[in-house]
Protein backbone atom coordinates (compact mmCIF):
# COMPACT_ATOMS: atom_id res chain seq x y z
CA UNK A 1 0.00 0.00 0.00
CA UNK A 2 1.16 3.39 -1.21
CA UNK A 3 0.63 6.65 1.20
CA UNK A 4 -0.05 9.98 -0.81
CA UNK A 5 2.53 12.33 -1.40
CA UNK A 6 0.62 14.74 0.05
CA UNK A 7 -3.20 15.84 1.22
CA UNK A 8 -5.54 17.11 -1.54
CA UNK A 9 -5.99 20.84 -0.79
CA UNK A 10 -9.50 22.61 -0.75
CA UNK A 11 -10.48 25.98 -0.34
CA UNK A 12 -13.91 27.05 1.09
CA UNK A 13 -14.74 30.71 0.16
CA UNK A 14 -17.58 31.83 1.92
CA UNK A 15 -18.63 34.61 4.32
CA UNK A 16 -19.60 32.50 6.85
CA UNK A 17 -17.89 30.58 9.72
CA UNK A 18 -20.15 28.14 9.66
CA UNK A 19 -20.53 27.47 6.43
CA UNK A 20 -16.27 26.93 6.96
CA UNK A 21 -16.89 24.69 10.26
CA UNK A 22 -19.20 22.24 8.38
CA UNK A 23 -16.93 21.62 5.19
CA UNK A 24 -13.90 21.14 7.88
CA UNK A 25 -16.34 18.30 9.85
CA UNK A 26 -16.99 16.35 6.69
CA UNK A 27 -13.51 16.72 4.88
CA UNK A 28 -11.22 16.76 7.64
CA UNK A 29 -12.01 14.01 10.10
CA UNK A 30 -11.30 14.70 13.70
CA UNK A 31 -7.94 12.25 14.92
CA UNK A 32 -9.32 9.13 17.30
CA UNK A 33 -6.49 10.70 20.23
CA UNK A 34 -8.79 14.05 20.65
CA UNK A 35 -12.43 12.01 20.00
CA UNK A 36 -11.43 9.13 22.64
CA UNK A 37 -14.24 10.24 25.38
CA UNK A 38 -16.63 11.01 22.92
CA UNK A 39 -16.38 8.01 21.46
CA UNK A 40 -16.40 5.65 24.34
CA UNK A 41 -19.74 7.78 25.49
CA UNK A 42 -21.66 6.80 21.79
CA UNK A 43 -20.14 3.14 22.05
CA UNK A 44 -21.88 2.99 25.74
CA UNK A 45 -25.15 5.06 24.51
CA UNK A 46 -25.53 3.35 21.18
CA UNK A 47 -23.36 -0.10 21.22
CA UNK A 48 -21.75 0.57 18.23
CA UNK A 49 -18.11 1.31 17.77
CA UNK A 50 -17.12 4.22 16.51
CA UNK A 51 -16.43 4.14 12.89
CA UNK A 52 -13.49 6.34 11.08
CA UNK A 53 -14.26 8.47 8.14
CA UNK A 54 -12.02 6.68 5.05
CA UNK A 55 -8.61 7.82 4.17
CA UNK A 56 -9.57 9.11 1.13
CA UNK A 57 -11.95 11.83 2.77
CA UNK A 58 -9.09 13.66 4.52
CA UNK A 59 -7.92 16.66 2.97
CA UNK A 60 -5.90 19.87 3.86
CA UNK A 61 -8.64 22.33 4.21
CA UNK A 62 -8.25 26.17 4.19
CA UNK A 63 -10.84 29.43 4.79
CA UNK A 64 -11.60 32.34 3.03
CA UNK A 65 -14.26 34.90 3.91
CA UNK A 66 -14.17 37.09 1.04
CA UNK A 67 -13.68 36.99 -2.79
CA UNK A 68 -10.57 38.94 -2.58
CA UNK A 69 -8.99 37.25 0.35
CA UNK A 70 -9.37 33.68 -1.63
CA UNK A 71 -7.93 35.18 -4.73
CA UNK A 72 -4.82 35.83 -2.72
CA UNK A 73 -4.49 32.66 -1.42
CA UNK A 74 -5.00 31.39 -4.71
CA UNK A 75 -2.56 32.88 -5.88
CA UNK A 76 0.09 32.85 -3.20
CA UNK A 77 -0.71 28.80 -3.54
CA UNK A 78 0.16 28.76 -6.95
CA UNK A 79 2.99 30.73 -6.31
CA UNK A 80 4.32 28.64 -3.67
CA UNK A 81 4.36 25.54 -6.41
CA UNK A 82 1.34 23.82 -3.95
CA UNK A 83 -2.11 25.09 -5.95
CA UNK A 84 -5.51 24.00 -4.57
CA UNK A 85 -7.16 21.28 -6.11
CA UNK A 86 -10.42 22.51 -5.90
CA UNK A 87 -12.62 25.65 -4.22
CA UNK A 88 -16.03 25.82 -2.74
CA UNK A 89 -17.28 29.26 -3.58
CA UNK A 90 -20.65 31.55 -2.45
CA UNK A 91 -22.70 33.11 -4.72
CA UNK A 92 -22.75 35.77 -2.25
CA UNK A 93 -20.27 37.06 -0.09
CA UNK A 94 -21.57 41.14 1.36
CA UNK A 95 -20.07 43.36 0.99
CA UNK A 96 -17.23 42.03 -0.97
CA UNK A 97 -17.25 40.34 -4.51
CA UNK A 98 -20.03 37.54 -5.37
CA UNK A 99 -19.33 33.94 -6.38
CA UNK A 100 -19.44 35.26 -10.14
CA UNK A 101 -17.03 37.73 -9.91
CA UNK A 102 -14.28 36.17 -7.91
CA UNK A 103 -14.73 33.28 -10.34
CA UNK A 104 -14.14 35.63 -12.88
CA UNK A 105 -10.89 36.71 -10.72
CA UNK A 106 -10.06 33.15 -10.70
CA UNK A 107 -10.01 31.89 -13.68
CA UNK A 108 -7.34 34.34 -14.53
CA UNK A 109 -4.92 33.36 -11.72
CA UNK A 110 -5.85 29.51 -11.89
CA UNK A 111 -7.76 28.66 -15.15
CA UNK A 112 -8.20 25.05 -14.51
CA UNK A 113 -8.58 25.17 -10.94
CA UNK A 114 -12.05 23.02 -9.95
CA UNK A 115 -14.91 25.52 -8.56
CA UNK A 116 -18.56 24.48 -7.14
CA UNK A 117 -20.25 27.54 -6.44
CA UNK A 118 -22.90 27.31 -3.24
CA UNK A 119 -25.50 28.89 -2.44
CA UNK A 120 -29.42 29.30 -1.67
CA UNK A 121 -29.50 32.35 -3.68
CA UNK A 122 -27.98 33.34 -6.78
CA UNK A 123 -28.31 36.65 -9.25
CA UNK A 124 -27.52 35.00 -12.14
CA UNK A 125 -28.97 31.62 -13.74
CA UNK A 126 -26.39 28.10 -14.28
CA UNK A 127 -26.83 29.23 -18.42
CA UNK A 128 -25.94 32.76 -17.87
CA UNK A 129 -22.53 31.31 -15.75
CA UNK A 130 -22.01 28.66 -18.59
CA UNK A 131 -22.50 31.02 -20.97
CA UNK A 132 -19.24 33.42 -19.50
CA UNK A 133 -17.08 30.58 -18.00
CA UNK A 134 -17.50 28.10 -21.05
CA UNK A 135 -13.76 27.14 -21.53
CA UNK A 136 -12.50 26.76 -18.12
CA UNK A 137 -11.44 24.33 -15.57
CA UNK A 138 -14.76 22.20 -14.05
CA UNK A 139 -17.10 23.92 -13.01
CA UNK A 140 -20.57 22.54 -11.17
CA UNK A 141 -23.39 24.20 -8.96
CA UNK A 142 -24.41 22.84 -5.31
CA UNK A 143 -27.49 24.28 -3.29
CA UNK A 144 -27.68 24.84 -0.10
CA UNK A 145 -28.41 23.23 2.23
CA UNK A 146 -25.85 20.92 0.65
CA UNK A 147 -26.04 17.69 1.09
CA UNK A 148 -23.68 15.94 3.32
CA UNK A 149 -23.49 12.86 0.03
CA UNK A 150 -23.01 15.37 -2.43
CA UNK A 151 -19.91 17.33 -1.11
CA UNK A 152 -18.14 14.16 -0.67
CA UNK A 153 -19.41 12.77 -4.44
CA UNK A 154 -18.14 16.46 -5.88
CA UNK A 155 -15.23 16.30 -3.79
CA UNK A 156 -14.28 12.83 -4.84
CA UNK A 157 -14.70 13.68 -8.42
CA UNK A 158 -13.18 16.66 -8.83
CA UNK A 159 -9.93 16.27 -6.50
CA UNK A 160 -9.33 12.88 -8.59
CA UNK A 161 -9.65 13.84 -12.21
CA UNK A 162 -6.48 15.24 -12.62
CA UNK A 163 -3.19 16.48 -11.23
CA UNK A 164 -2.46 19.49 -9.14
CA UNK A 165 -1.22 21.65 -11.93
CA UNK A 166 -4.31 24.46 -12.23
CA UNK A 167 -1.79 26.98 -13.94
Amino acid sequence: MTARASKKRILIIDDSEAIHHDFRRLLCPERKEGRKALDLMEEALFGTAPTESPPELDFEVDSALQGQEGLEKVRQAQEAGHPYDLAFLDYRMPPGWNGVETLRHLRKVAPKLPVVLCSAYSDYSWEQILEEFPETGPLTELRKPVNRDQVREVVRTFTEEGDASHT
